[in-house]
């Protein structure tokens, strides 16, 4: 399909309509604030908002958005914005901070953000028309921080400390840090390009010397045998904590900077580890289109069944490599998961399920879609990049900029918009649909780090003062000519055949639907007498000591995972013959399919609990695991709407004891003791127009945790009308504390969550309609005594509460987050859950 200069235009400019929202919106808000809370149009301000963990080391006070975007702002052409922006950092951004911050998260979005900017002001410069004021504050700036920085790396690795405090660094009194004895891989080995572009700007060489120091240790403690890294390891000695090695969260960035330092630095040795590295991802992790964790020191055994969003960054690294093939594979299967879901989740399993359902607008996947585009200049892309953007648009755009999905199920938003929103996504989507007349400067002669700030190229023969070869270090021997060159060249890959890619994409169309395409079963070799029959999927039973035995004949182990699920994973040459390796191939394709199509019968979508009431007005909005019995709410639009009210007794496995509290209202009732079906007989006996079950489970969560679906009882539950749901103990604990606060809560229970502005407008309608109600007829008034109870807010009052709310939703937070390489017969995983529902 041809793709008209029109199509190109109109994106582009979207994409900059776009930025304007975010950008303006936390300017307006937000500024000087570390990051916009887009649904209560604020800034997020360290320790005046409940602690979020880990995500909030990131913020340390220093108006990290604006940082983060300075560079993005002259790619967007905006080069005024970015004047303005510069003179507002270096006027009111102070880096002397007393607060503890994540070294990695500041490194990257802090450090990189001063020497991007730095970077685009002095091009600015010596074009002769903006930032001729400029003499170099912002570097002056980084190198500031630069020193802030230093003081983690004091250990005997030259591991840094995850965190430091910018004014008291660590194991000082008053730092509050320095007590930690791990940290990520990528947290250690993301350091090379802003540490090393600072030393080459600068000439001061201890910057350089300490991450080269650091890269250098993860490179001595990698596994020898596997290649692998871990994901976690011990600053102090070296060992490796958590022993599971992939792309994704914990070490994609490690390996992104190898590459990267290669082409910045024009170090040899980063080449040399990046490929040593790269042989054993493609041998292990790699399994087209899947990247799964395995084990460092047992590469061939897979360390979990999912994979997580960061991963795909990885075939925009692939590019970078020059290898192509798996590049499109990968992302094309990613693009399938985003079809189906309208974004990434934050994890999902190998047969594509939601593992933990939040995204927060990442943009590794517009990075990979991007730099897929440039190589392969396929306008396949462009449409890819066109269903990002109308995503973004449809699903996380609210009144004040872009809201991060709590649940791409439901479709509810958390309040965040965090910083690589705007340094990244909106470069990347806006460098898609852009030409080359349409920058000031040519990108090409920029690397972007892993935030995509810009890095000049011309820094490899600025200030040389480390020695570049690491000779202390042998390095494997790889056969293999793709690691000959770098850097693709579409003339090489796709020699007069412009179909090339789209060749590649279609076998994987409908992977998200279907695991993988049907097999070729083997012929009939004997016909009556001869061996038995292959083992068939429909009559396998995992407790059968007979088939398990079959199944290691095919090469097909079983493992029993925690959670109640079995897992099948085939490794081909561990069969006993290629013939059994060819029955185990098969086996596994009907298991999957098996497996898919019992899903498909049984398994519901989540459902959604929102809490509608004053102070909330829907903004609330929790995700709840369904029933196999009771009123089937994809099939009632409107939901079930009532205010809340706790049972007695509390696991609702007698007669309630307070059925006048109940009636017309929605139960809450907690897990055990008796099934979930007789509870609800028990309260809709007493009057419940529908119930709500928490998990007894403390500090489980839906962010963590598979969805949960309640099964009935083994008998008929036609007599069950009401809907049933189900929430895990941190979502019912939200309630509950609504409760205990402003003791009238209502909630709605639906199949998604409705629109926050429709249902305004509803709810002004409503009380309209009481208002009317009122005058015409007192006995009206007093039937509904419990909704009057409460001050009635009129429609401009409830419109000031949805844009001026301050934190209504206490308590809530968020969370973060095999086969030889060439081989006759494929290896496949499936997962079989065996345990879809519970009863109790």
């Amino acid at each position: 399909m041809l793709f008209s200069l029109l199509f190109v235009l109109f994106f582009r400019n979207q994409v900059l309509e776009m930025f304007d929202h975010a950008y303006s919106n936390y300017m307006e808000h937000a500024y000087p604030a570390d990051e916009l809370m887009p649904l209560t149009c604020r800034g997020r301000v360290r320790g005046q908002e409940p602690s979020r963990g880990d995500v909030d080391d990131a913020l340390g006070k220093f108006s990290l958005t604006l940082i983060d975007t300075l560079d993005t702002l002259v790619v967007l052409n905006k080069t005024k914005e970015f004047e303005e922006a510069v003179k507002k950092v270096i006027k009111d951004v102070n880096l002397d901070n007393d607060i503890v911050v994540s070294v990695f998260e500041t490194n990257i979005r802090v450090l990189g953000g001063l020497l991007g900017g730095h970077s685009v002001a002095i091009m600015l410069k010596e074009k002769g028309e903006h930032m001729q004021w400029y003499n170099g504050e912002l570097l002056h700036m980084a190198k500031e921080l630069g020193y802030k920085l230093l003081p983690a790396f004091n250990t005997t690795s030259g591991l840094p400390y995850p965190r430091v405090n910018l004014k008291f660094g660590v194991r000082h009194p008053e730092a509050r840090t320095g007590t930690e004895t791990d940290t990520c891989t990528a947290c250690a080995g993301t350091l090379i390009l802003e540490f090393a572009a600072l030393s080459r700007f600068t000439g001061t060489s201890i910057f350089e010397e300490y991450a080269r120091k650091a890269l250098d240790f993860i490179w001595e403690k990698r596994q020898r045998s596997s290649n692998l890294v871990g994901v976690t390891i011990n600053i102090h000695t070296g060992d490796w904590v958590r022993k599971d090695s992939g792309v994704g969260a914990g070490i994609d960035s490690y390996y992104e900077y190898l590459l990267k330092a290669y082409v910045l630095l024009g170090d040899d040795s980063f080449l040399e580890r990046f490929n040593t590295h790269y042989d054993a991802i493609m041998r292990y992790i790699s399994q087209p289109p899947l990247l799964l964790d395995v084990h460092i020191h047992k590469p061939m055994l897979n360390a979990r069944t999912w994979m997580d969003s960061l991963l795909a960054f990885f075939p925009g690294l692939q590019v970078l490599k020059g290898d192509i093939r798996p590049a499109i594979e990968t992302h094309e299967m990613l693009y399938q998961v985003i079809k189906k879901h309208n974004f990434l989740p934050e994890a999902f399993t190998t047969d594509f399920r939601v593992h933990w359902a939040q995204h927060p607008l990442r943009p590794e996947f517009a990075e990979s879609t991007y730099f897929l585009y440039k190589a392969t200049g396929d306008p396949y892309y462009l449409e890819v990049g066109k269903t990002l953007i109308e995503n973004l648009n449809k699903y996380a755009r609210v009144p004040c900029g872009f809201a991060a999905m709590k649940d791409v199920r439901t479709g509810s938003h958390e309040d965040r918009m965090d910083s690589f929103f705007l340094a990244e996504m909106f470069k990347y989507l806006y460098l898609l649909f852009a030409d080359k007349e349409d920058m000031i400067f040519d990108i090409e002669d920029y690397i972007f780090t892993t935030e995509a700030h810009l890095l000049p190229l011309w820094l490899s023969t600025t200030n040389q003062t480390i020695s570049k070869k690491n000779t202390t270090t042998e390095y494997t021997e790889l056969d293999d000519s793709n690691f000959d060159w770098t850097c693709p060249n579409t003339q090489i890959l796709f020699p007069n055949d412009p179909m090339f890619a789209q060749s590649i994409r279609e076998p994987l169309k409908n992977v998200v639907d279907k695991s993988c395409p049907r097999g070729i079963s083997r012929a009939e070799e004997s016909l009556g007498s001869g061996p038995k029959p292959p083992l068939r999927a429909r009559d396998f039973m995992a407790s059968n000591p007979e088939h398990l035995e079959i199944l290691k004949k095919m090469g097909v182990s079983l493992i029993h995972l925690k959670d109640g699920r079995v897992q099948l994973v085939q490794h081909a040459v561990q069969a006993a013959s290629s013939l059994d390796a060819e029955d185990g191939l098969r086996f596994m394709q009907e298991m999957i399919e098996l497996s898919s199509q019992q899903q498909k019968e049984q398994q519901l979508p989540p459902r959604a609990v929102q809490i509608v009431s004053h102070p909330f007005f829907g903004r609330v909005v929790l995700t709840a695991g369904p029933a196999q019995f009771g009123m089937d709410l994809s099939k009632h639009k409107s939901g079930t709407r009532g205010f809340v009210v706790t049972i007695k007794p509390y696991n609702g496995c007698s007669e309630i004891t307070n059925p006048e509290a109940v009636k017309e209202k929605i139960a809450l009732m907690q897990r055990g003791q008796c099934m979930f079906a007789e509870k609800a007989r028990n309260i809709q006996k007493a009057g419940a127009i529908g119930g709500i079950v928490i998990d007894d489970n403390e500090g489980s969560s839906s962010d963590t945790a598979p969805l949960f679906q309640m099964a009935g009882d083994g008998k008929n539950t036609d007599d069950i009308t009401i809907p049933m749901l189900f929430l895990f103990n941190k979502e019912g604990n939200i309630i509950l504390d609504a409760i205990r606060e402003y003791e009238a809560v209502e909630v709605l229970l639906s199949d998604k969550a409705k629109d926050r502005d429709l249902e305004m407008e509803n709810m002004d309608q409503k009380l309209s309609e009481n208002d009317s109600h009122k005058q015409n007829s007192e006995e009206a008034s007093s039937a509904s005594q419990d909704v009057v109870a409460i001050r009635t807010p009129t429609p401009l009052e409830l419109m000031r509460l949805v844009l001026q709310s301050q934190h209504v939703c206490k308590g809530i937070t968020s969370l973060r987050n095999k086969k030889p390489r060439q081989s006759q017969t494929p290896k496949l995983t499936g997962i079989i859950k065996s345990n879809l529902w519970n009863p109790y």
